[in-house]
């Protein structure tokens, strides 16, 4: 059995217009946000294995918040350049290419890509994945390779606004 927790990125920053969307940084909720969920998956006994995250600014933030709060070191994080704005399909290539030991993943993102591929995982399906929200499933294999067809069930859906 396989779980994963999918996140997408904090509430990020439009201060400055100049920046490219790449290198938005999260703003003061998201900075808040992201650790108060990550205390809300150790509260509920959540191990994680891997941390697995876009390398945009705001996706690399949130996760790096996760990981600290799980006091495991930066160095741990898994960086997959193709998530950032990523189609569901990506998704599901990159979680197809992880190590089997790893049981239980978070996995960082962006919408729309992020929101497309929560509704390919299960019935329960989320008009807009909101910033910081985590979807969790469990996947009905050992092998990462065989996620995309493996049987999956919803276990739970969180958002900041919803604690």
């Amino acid at each position: 059995m396989k779980t994963i927790y999918v996140v997408r990125h904090a509430k990020s920053s439009w201060g400055d217009l100049t920046l490219p969307d790449y290198d938005r940084p999260l703003n003061e909720r998201g900075q808040k946000n992201a650790p108060e969920m990550a205390r809300r998956l150790l509260d509920k006994h959540i191990q994680l294995d891997a941390f697995v995250t876009s390398t945009a600014k705001r996706a690399l933030q949130t996760a790096s918040h996760f990981i600290k709060i799980y006091g495991r070191p930066l160095e741990e994080l898994l960086l997959h350049e193709e998530l950032y704005h990523a189609p569901a399909s990506v998704y599901s290539q990159v979680l197809s290419s992880l190590p089997d030991e790893f049981q239980s993943v978070a996995i960082f993102g962006h919408n729309p890509g992020i929101t497309a591929f929560v509704n390919t995982l299960t019935t329960t399906r989320i008009d807009d994945m909101p910033t910081c929200g985590v979807f969790a499933v469990t996947a009905d294999t050992d092998q990462w390779a065989s996620f995309p067809l493996s049987r999956k069930s919803f276990l739970f859906f969180d958002a900041p606004k919803l604690g």
